[in-house]
């Protein structure tokens, strides 16, 4: 895990060129697509700073993918995921970020996508819960149980992920911002001087 790009081992698999047809699908009406109302929560707030500064607001399905929510919640009330890069994103398919070893503003992006965290992986917990615009799942390589800390939002629909990747969350406010967050480059969709998560917590 720890040499694999998480999210491109696995998405690159099920092939990204597959998001190439739904990118060219009507995406007004994506964009238009109503966000998740907010649930029990807890919710994740991200405040987001760089090139693209704002707030988006994330609610984690604990009912859904418990470990996952545990972990992310245990991560943002840790500090680990504060200055940490999106350091993989892809026009009209995802925003890629939660590389708490290697994906730090203050350090040296070289490696962002390939580590996690000091914790296990964690197994799959696959749900008919689907990948709509403003979705959240958990990035990880080909095993389905090597998910550990990043995770990724959806620009658009992606039904192809379905019960390939957990779902832990929705996005709920702040669409605008994910939606300005800076692209990659490439179909690897690395990103050069990227926006951050400058600082992330929990509000349950």
């Amino acid at each position: 895990m720890r040499n694999n790009d998480m999210i491109a081992a696995g998405l690159g698999i099920l092939g990204v060129a597959v998001f190439g047809a739904w990118f060219m699908m009507d995406q007004t009406a994506n964009a238009q697509t109503a966000l998740a109302e907010d649930g029990p929560g807890p919710n994740l707030v991200i405040d987001v700073a760089g090139g693209t500064e704002g707030q988006i607001v994330i609610d984690l399905l604990s009912e859904v993918a418990p470990k996952h929510v545990e972990r992310i919640v245990t991560l943002a009330n840790e500090g680990a995921y504060d200055n940490v890069a999106f350091h993989r994103v892809i026009d009209g398919f995802m925003a890629q970020t939660g590389d708490v070893e290697n994906a730090k503003m203050d350090g040296d992006l070289d490696l962002a996508g390939t580590g996690g965290s000091v914790y296990d992986d964690l197994k799959a917990e696959f749900s008919a819960e689907t990948f709509n615009r403003g979705a959240v799942g958990m990035a990880r390589s080909q095993s389905p149980d090597s998910a550990n800390s990043q995770f990724f939002i959806m620009f658009a629909p992606a039904p192809h992920l379905d019960g390939q990747y957990s779902v832990v969350g929705h996005v709920i406010a702040g669409m605008d911002v994910v939606d300005a967050i800076k692209l990659g480059t490439g179909q690897g969709g690395s990103v050069s001087d990227p926006d951050y998560m400058s600082t992330v917590t929990v509000v349950e």
